[in-house]
């Protein structure tokens, strides 16, 4: 079994719930998927960085930073930083918080990440593209050029077309769909 495949059976082994679930974006679903359950395992960190990094590697994407809203983008960001060193290309990771911290120096973007970076946002499951959209904002309003907006699971419920309708384009390494079949869910 190849390291995609196996990190797609991880997630449907971890992550895959199928009930009434509540999204994020507000809207409801069939089906929910935690993907800090797997990428947040320690077979899963290795996993993720692998199969993302070789996914921006064919997509040729140019970026500098890989990070985005905190805490579901953490992990993934973080895999593909580690892997981006072993493949002797690093890239450091960063996090961008929810709303500026209320103490010390107030930061809402951490990990020493420079003002002009060239940065990938990563999301762990994208349903209307909310989360890496304010990632985006945040990032351009310190400086940042937006490389483009990476997601381990693209739930296609409108994430895509709201990005695009963005002028950011999206690279998805599952689908719901594809975890749903591979789940006996679909």
């Amino acid at each position: 079994m190849n390291d995609r495949d196996r990190l797609k059976a991880l997630l449907v082994e971890r992550s895959v719930r199928v009930g009434e679930f509540t999204l994020a974006s507000g809207a409801r679903s069939s089906y929910y998927v935690d993907a800090r359950r797997t990428t947040m395992s320690a077979e899963g960190q290795a996993l993720t960085g692998k199969v993302c990094w070789e996914a921006l590697r064919a997509s040729e994407w140019a970026f500098t930073h890989v990070g985005g809203l905190t805490m579901g983008a953490d992990p993934v960001a973080y895999a593909i930083a580690r892997e981006s060193f072993v493949a002797g290309d690093p890239r450091d990771a960063f996090s961008v918080r929810k709303a500026p911290k209320g103490h010390g120096t107030g930061q809402q973007v951490e990990g020493g990440l420079p003002t002009d970076a060239r940065c990938l946002v990563v999301e762990d499951s994208m349903t209307s593209g909310g989360s890496a959209l304010k990632a985006v904002e945040v990032l351009r309003a310190y400086g940042c050029e937006i490389a483009g907006v990476l997601t381990l699971v693209d739930r296609e419920e409108g994430g895509r077309e709201r990005l695009t309708e963005a002028g950011l384009r999206l690279l998805a390494v599952y689908t719901g769909a594809e975890l749903l079949e591979a789940a006996g869910g679909a």
